[in-house]
């Protein structure tokens, strides 16, 4: 794979990961009177823009579209449910997707430095979008804790 696709393709692969998670999380607390389901709602929607828009234009280079395997889906799908089981506060998820969303940003922040120099503007414009909707999202849970 090129270089110059390393951008789009974290995009695109921590994207799919997160609509995956957020989508299992939202069904864990379908039942549940939690004040945090819309903002994980919008959380949602805006990963699904990113996973959208990142496809297309890897799709436009003939990239593979490589996501993560089914069995660190599974497992993370698992802790969530298990985590909502142990403690579906507000506060507890608000907790968890911080440090998830966080650990994605900051991987995204180093590939933006290793790689911008290698990526086309248009691709960097995304992966920058991404980082900015990634550490705004982190603020809105915040307020949760």
């Amino acid at each position: 794979m090129k270089e110059k696709n390393e951008l789009l393709l974290h995009v695109y692969k921590d994207s799919d990961m997160s609509v995956t998670t957020l989508t299992e999380l939202l069904e864990d607390l379908k039942e549940k009177d939690n004040k945090i389901k819309s903002v994980v709602e919008d959380l949602l929607k805006e990963y699904q823009s990113f996973l959208n828009r990142s496809k297309e234009c890897l799709e436009k280079e003939n990239i593979p579209l490589e996501t993560e395997g089914i069995m660190t889906k599974m497992m993370a799908n698992m802790g969530v449910s298990k985590e909502v089981k142990i403690d579906n506060s507000d506060a507890n998820i608000a907790d968890m997707l911080i440090k998830g969303i966080s650990m994605g940003s900051i991987d995204m922040e180093k590939k933006i430095g290793d790689y911008k120099k290698e990526v086309e503007k248009k691709d960097l414009k995304v992966a920058k979008e991404f980082l900015k909707f990634q550490q705004k999202a982190i603020d809105k849970l915040k307020k949760f804790l």
